[in-house]
């Protein structure tokens, strides 16, 4: 495998990119075609949808409220629900207009209150037991778990963006006091809880350990051993120690003569609770499912799992058959157009699976192009073989993807532009700049020789490329609803609009809506490109298929 580091050497460099923003384009070169979306197609396409999946965008840190609910947190659903453990109902949601932006933790204080972290910007929030949405404080990027003791002190440690742990004042007054920032590598400690001595127990992700603090000095102590990724702990009301393994998919209990499995489920936990009962509750960030696990060890789903987080879609021939193939965040997912029966899922487990993160996709033959803004890097993937054949890290915030005259051309939101990578032979060469200064490209599409790109933020798309050469931008249609994936078809270009869940079909000086999704959702921190999942869209014969994150689905569309 070959690897490349390009441009920017921090993991998670896209929060400096997206804070430095991007300079004011010049006036466009061309007269474009404005959009009427008063313009009807030519006949009345059917919309289905054909694969559905969890109730949101990837379920994290759990901890049960006073009233009895389960409160679930969801980074990319930015939001946190509140679930009965009973029937699985949903009773509340707490997102963008309660103040809540991508959740990753969430725990409750003695008094009632309860605090979530955010972990791509550090901040940490909550709410008063009055209701009043209170600042705790920032600890920087990274802050995952969050806990309180049992007089209300407040805890949060640092994971994948940080290695630190800190005690926060609740009241937001009193700056966060460092206690251990060498916790590392790569994470601090993951889901916590308190033992019964009273010390501060937690996972490290990467050393394969559980370890225990003393909060006040900041002294360590091995607790256990031989896990393959510990990502939480937790103690029942007997005090027994117990570690959920994401990697293995399975919950185990610590005693002194090992540890013994007692629930086993599938690759991607998150995190864990145990109810009043010593019911024991567990979260998917791959799958986004919530499982309670029954006392002869069966897990029922009490919310689904599936497809969480669709975004970039594209399609593939294998043995003369086209494959609809989604990227799902921490999977791939493959479809039959014509049943809608999956035919494939390989999962990642973030930060561990040679995968990565998956958040737009392109066919390169039978291989697939990945790439994710969260992890900065663009990879080609060999499904054949679970493996990862050649690598470009340290991008700046790549969006989208298309394999484009013998090379790899990338959008990055951190630097504003389009680059193409490893053109021709020369694999090891620097990135060519195809486009700069662009407001937020997203999406890119080969139109013959031609190469096109969605700007989200300015509402257009450029024609940018040609024979594989940056030429002066031409604006190709102007007055878009935040436009994100990009398709061609015999019948024209096909456009999903992000705020409106419009899909266009731009032809001929005409752009009319083929079918109408849920609109997008906007990103679950500034740090993030505004398309924080793209809606995409892929052509398959006669017929289109569309992602939509916010409602967690695969659409396919016919006789547009």
């Amino acid at each position: 495998m070959k690897r490349r580091i390009l441009l920017c050497s921090v993991l998670f460099c896209s929060v400096l990119f997206t804070l430095a923003g991007c300079s004011e384009p010049a006036a466009p070169p061309t007269t474009p075609l404005a959009v009427d979306h008063a313009a009807a197609p030519a006949a009345t396409p059917q919309v289905e949808k054909i694969a559905t999946g969890a109730a949101t965008g990837g379920a994290n840190g759990m901890h049960f409220g006073p009233d009895g609910l389960l409160y679930v947190a969801s980074v990319f659903g930015s939001e946190i629900l509140a679930v009965d453990p009973d029937s699985g109902e949903i009773r509340k949601r707490l997102g963008r207009a309660e103040g809540v932006q991508g959740p990753d933790d969430v725990a409750f204080a003695p008094d009632g209150s309860f605090y979530w972290t955010t972990i791509l910007t550090g901040e940490v929030s909550g709410f008063s037991a009055s209701g009043e949405l209170i600042v705790a404080g920032n600890v920087g990027a990274g802050a995952n778990p969050i806990t309180f003791s049992d007089t209300g002190r407040l805890f949060v440690a640092q994971c994948f963006f940080g290695t630190g742990l800190f005690e926060l004042d609740p009241a937001g007054v009193k700056p966060p006091r460092s206690i251990a920032e060498d916790l590392g590598p790569n994470c601090g400690l993951n889901g916590m809880d308190w033992g019964p001595d009273g010390r501060l127990y937690g996972p490290r992700w990467f050393a394969k350990e559980v370890i225990s603090i003393d909060v006040d000095t900041g002294e360590k102590r091995v607790e256990a051993t031989g896990f393959n990724t510990p990502a939480a702990v937790k103690f029942n009301s007997k005090g027994e120690l117990h570690v959920l393994d994401t990697a293995d998919g399975t919950v185990l209990r610590v005693g002194k003569d090992g540890n013994t499995v007692i629930a086993t489920l599938e690759p991607g936990l998150d995190n864990f609770a145990f109810d009043a009962k010593d019911r024991l509750f567990v979260s998917s960030f791959v799958e986004g499912f919530v499982a309670r696990i029954e006392a002869d060890g069966s897990v029922n789903k009490i919310l689904p799992g599936g497809i969480a987080h669709p975004g970039g879609i594209t399609t593939r021939m294998i043995d003369g058959k086209a494959e609809v193939v989604v990227a799902d965040f921490h999977s791939i997912r493959g479809y039959d157009p014509v049943t809608g029966a999956a035919t494939f899922v390989q999962k990642s487990v973030f930060g561990v699976s040679e995968m990565g993160s998956i958040l737009t996709i392109a066919a390169d033959g039978a291989n697939l192009v990945l790439s994710s803004f969260t992890d900065n890097s663009v990879r080609i993937w060999d499904p054949a073989v679970g493996k990862v054949i050649q690598r470009w890290d340290g991008l700046a915030q790549p969006v989208g993807v298309v394999p484009y005259a013998g090379g790899i051309a990338v959008a990055l939101h951190g630097t504003c532009s389009v680059v193409l990578l490893g053109q021709g032979e020369s694999l090891e060469d620097e990135p060519v700049t195809l486009a700069a200064d662009l407001g937020a490209p997203t999406d890119l599409v080969v139109d013959g020789d031609a190469l096109l790109v969605s700007d989200r933020e300015r509402g257009v798309v450029l024609k940018i490329a040609s024979a594989g050469a940056a030429i002066p931008a031409e604006t190709v249609i102007s007055g878009l609803a935040a436009p994100e994936g990009l398709a061609m078809s015999p019948k024209g270009l096909l456009v999903v609009e992000g705020e409106s869940g419009r899909v266009l079909l731009v032809n001929k000086g005409a752009a009319a809506t083929v079918a109408e999704i849920s609109k997008g959702s906007p990103p679950a921190t500034p740090a993030m490109p505004p398309a924080m999942i793209v809606n995409d869209v892929v052509v398959v014969g006669e017929q289109l298929f569309v992602t939509s994150e916010s409602d967690h689905a695969l659409y396919r569309v016919s006789g547009y």
